[in-house]
């Protein structure tokens, strides 16, 4: 990803070296502008999946918010259905709710965790291409005075 931008850079760098016709600034904001556009174009390839990730932590959540409903349904079915309360039945109702409650919350966590590293990731990435960028256009500049 970095190397596909600063290639595209370093080819406008190159073409801008040759070209006689524009002045300094308007080389430089080429360059920039070559920049920009292959950035436009690399970041949608490192974002692609995180939307998965995102969708995981919302759905996550509400599948473990479902079975908690279901699970307390379920309970309070057992109570109600037997004139005496069936500790049995309770008991399993309740379990069911607290593992899908568990369950949820777990898997909304962990897909949270992956989502922010990889974030962060993408993050970092964007900055070392803009660096590497300002550096191209800062090199050009001292160059061409």
């Amino acid at each position: 990803m970095v190397g596909n931008v600063v290639k595209e850079v370093l080819g406008k760098y190159r073409e801008m070296e040759n070209e006689k016709q524009m002045d300094k600034e308007q080389k430089i904001l080429a360059i920039q502008k070559a920049q920009e556009e292959a950035i436009a174009l690399e970041l949608p390839m490192m974002e692609r999946h995180l939307v998965i990730l995102a969708t995981i932590v919302s759905v996550a959540t509400l599948v473990g918010l479902i079975g908690t409903v279901l699970g307390m349904i379920r309970a309070f079915a057992a109570l109600a259905n037997s004139g005496a309360p069936d500790s049995a039945a309770l008991a399993e109702g309740i379990s069911e709710a607290l593992i899908n409650t568990a369950f949820g919350i777990s898997t909304s966590t962990i897909a949270t965790v992956m989502y922010n590293y990889f974030t962060s990731k993408i993050d970092a990435m964007t900055y070392r291409i803009d660096e590497s960028g300002f550096s191209i256009v800062q090199t050009f500049a001292e160059k061409h005075k």
